[in-house]
């Protein structure tokens, strides 16, 4: 037994040494370790392994985000002493949008790339690799934007930062893009596992959102991931900083009616929410001042909604839970509705602009130089919705109405109808609120909503302009392996040239001196003239040999061009219209570059297929 612990710990020596050689930076200890074990464990056993600890660093990160932004908002409320509670909200939000854009500014060097469209982009069009930056450049910003009451969420912030773990672990390790991206996802379900505390709904999010498209049989660890970031969140954070909901009633099939109306007001929300964010983010898009003016001017209009309603402050948890608890007048008493007699109407009214303004707010965070995502604002909405329905629904005379049942499957309708995510919607108040014998309630108002968003849009409006340009995933499989071909890679560089205005005899000395089949007429510049084959020339090869070739009338106008930053759809398109084998590639000043073959985009399509499945 000795012998074999010697052998093994001088094997372990060995490669120490030998990995210590051939690396060209500084190791530490423990990924040395991994190393290690990666070449003494399966494929399938390193991947759990891997799971765990990108799940586990994922979970404390997100741990981290909620404990910076609870401890910003427990100073800023119990430390700083304003005289009046209006100054509060209208200096607060105002610094939070402006100090993230100065962060951005100078400190990520302008580097703003936010939100789960990013981290789509990276898994279609950079083989999922995710900048180092993004593992703490998002905690920092939404830490600031949120923790300072930025109308907006944590949950985005902690996905891309888990996303960005998960993918440079793989690449530290070394780990192929199949491999990657499924680390790049389990970082991103344990981040939201850890903010929720719903490792299921974690999953869901990868499944639903992130990994559209994509192949996979390997799902272990994206379980361990979401486990191992629930139970990190669960055993750091004290339960009010956590996303959960104790108060609900039970299930009553004879309110089904209820949840059928909520989630048909629901899906109308969800749109209109969509359409305000859409509208607010070309608004800033086309004001034509420097971000720091930007984010003055959304920092401005955030602090005057809060000042008026104080629910739009911050992610809006606790509020949805005074809704829950029926604590509405207090509510009612921060804002400057206290002025007014307090009655059902009123709270009606005060719940309406609650509602119709939180777009506004979060869409106007976000797109100013903020940093933060729509996740709590959809809860936060649906929430608010639902405690609206319930409370006209009690004031027209309607006996029994489940009150707090309404405001919990309310966040799963607004949400699955804004994110497009009806099981992550579902599972997600499931699990934060222990409410699983409300599935059916659940289930009726998240899919009635999600099929409403895809009639109005059969993608998300977030992430349909991606889509359109072939920039993230789609279900359609062959479209996502074309998307993943880059044209400049697939271009034949030794192209065969011949000079317009060349000799029959230069160009007969160019052809038998070359392999190629086709050949490309420049001028002097390099610019493309026109085209030539082998096939053209061949009826006039045996002829008289003093006869000159006819060269003018051998060439051809090119069928179609191509370009290096072509969609590659297109271009196998421009292949199926012309019925060619061989395009011409120029660029923008149409300098011939060189020919770009079927032969070798089908090559790469099967090889392509072969990595994809």
């Amino acid at each position: 037994m000795r012998i074999e612990q010697k052998k093994k710990y001088h094997s372990f020596l060995k490669f120490k040494r030998d990995f210590q050689k051939s690396s060209l930076k500084k190791v530490r200890s423990y990924e040395i370790v991994i190393y290690f074990l990666k070449n003494r464990l399966s494929r399938n056993q390193f991947l759990i392994l891997s799971g765990i600890l990108v799940g586990t660093t994922a979970g404390l990160a997100g741990v981290l985000l909620k404990t910076l932004v609870h401890y910003i908002h427990f100073f800023i409320s119990h430390r700083v002493h304003l005289e009046y509670q209006s100054l509060f909200y209208l200096v607060f939000p105002f610094l939070g949008i402006v100090l993230t854009t100065l962060v951005v500014m100078y400190v990520y060097n302008g580097q703003d790339r936010k939100g789960i469209g990013a981290i789509l982009y990276e898994i279609a069009q950079n083989s999922s690799i995710v900048s180092h930056v993004k593992m703490y450049s998002q905690i920092i910003q939404s830490a600031i934007t949120v923790g300072l009451g930025g109308s907006a969420g944590l949950e985005s912030p902690i996905a891309v930062t888990g996303s960005a773990i998960g993918s440079n672990f793989a690449q530290t390790y070394k780990l192929d893009y199949k491999e990657r991206t499924l680390l790049l996802a389990a970082g991103a379900t344990a981040g939201i596992a850890s903010a929720f505390n719903a490792p299921i709904a974690g999953m869901m999010f990868a499944f639903e959102i992130l990994l559209t498209g994509v192949v996979f049989t390997d799902f272990i660890p994206l379980v361990v991931a979401a486990v191992c970031g629930s139970l990190v969140s669960r055993i750091a954070l004290q339960e009010d900083i956590l996303f959960l909901f104790r108060s609900r009633e039970a299930f009553d099939y004879h309110n089904s009616f209820f949840y059928i109306v909520l989630g048909l007001f629901a899906g109308l929300y969800a749109r209109y929410f969509v359409i305000v964010s859409q509208w607010v983010e070309r608004l800033f898009h086309r004001l034509k001042f420097s971000k720091i003016r930007k984010a003055v001017i959304g920092g401005l209009i955030l602090s005057a909604l809060c000042v008026l309603f104080p629910p739009l402050f911050g992610e809006g948890y606790e509020t949805v839970k005074s809704f829950t608890n029926g604590n509405t007048d207090e509510v009612l008493g921060q804002s400057f509705f206290r002025y007014f007699k307090f009655s059902e109407w009123l709270v009606i009214i005060f719940l309406l602009f609650v509602c119709l303004l939180k777009a506004f707010a979060t869409s106007t965070t976000i797109f100013s130089g903020g940093n933060g995502g729509n996740f709590a604002p959809s809860l936060f909405a649906g929430g608010t919705l639902g405690y609206l329905f319930a409370t006209v629904c009690t004031l027209i005379g309607i006996n029994d109405v489940p009150t707090t049942n309404l405001v919990l499957v309310g966040m799963a309708g607004v949400m699955s109808g804004v994110l497009y995510a009806p099981l992550t919607a579902i599972f997600l108040i499931a699990e934060s609120s222990s409410g699983y014998d409300l599935f059916i309630p659940l289930m009726i108002v998240a899919v009635i909503s999600h099929l409403m968003a895809k009639w109005f849009s059969p993608i998300s409006p977030d992430l349909r302009q991606l889509a359109e340009d072939g920039k993230i995933f789609t279900t359609e499989h062959d479209r996502n392996l074309l998307n993943r071909m880059n044209i400049a890679n697939l271009i034949d560089m030794d192209s065969q040239l011949i000079p317009l205005g060349a000799s029959s005899e230069q160009m007969m000395e160019i052809i038998s001196k070359g392999k190629k089949n086709a050949f490309a007429i420049v001028d002097l510049e390099g610019k493309l003239c026109g085209l030539m084959s082998l096939d053209d020339i061949r009826p006039f090869l045996f002829k008289d040999p003093n006869q000159p070739l006819p060269i003018s009338k051998l060439i051809k106008a090119p069928p179609a061009l191509a370009h290096p930053n072509d969609d590659m759809a297109d271009t196998i398109r421009k292949f199926d219209e012309t019925g060619t084998w061989h395009l011409p590639v120029v660029d923008h000043q149409n300098k011939f570059i060189g020919f770009l073959s079927k032969s070798a985009i089908l090559t790469s399509y099967r090889q392509m297929l072969k990595e994809y499945s």
